[in-house]
């Protein structure tokens, strides 16, 4: 097993968890998918996602496009908000 932490973190979209940071990888070989531990925007949560849940996020400047399975105000969004105030009024968790 191998652990890489990524230096500048990515912005990427956990299919049913939201827009966040991953901020490491961990490698269990080549029978197993990467797993992207990733800091959930919204939530603040730290999950594991496997590979096949994991989608880097819109960038312009890039030219990369939303991904099909991501709609909504997630789209392209670090935040996972829309609009500023939408992100400063999100409801945070106990």
């Amino acid at each position: 097993m191998t652990m890489q932490q990524l230096d500048p973190p990515l912005p990427v979209h956990v299919l049913d968890k939201g827009a966040g940071f991953a901020f490491a990888v961990i490698d269990y070989g080549q029978e197993h998918n990467l797993i992207w531990v990733t800091a959930i925007n919204e939530t603040g949560e730290i999950w594991c996602a496997p590979n096949p849940r994991v989608r880097m996020q819109a960038n312009w400047t890039m030219g990369r496009k939303p991904p099909p399975a991501i709609t909504g105000r997630e789209q392209g969004e670090c935040s996972g908000a829309s609009d500023a105030s939408e992100a400063e009024s999100a409801s945070k968790p106990n």
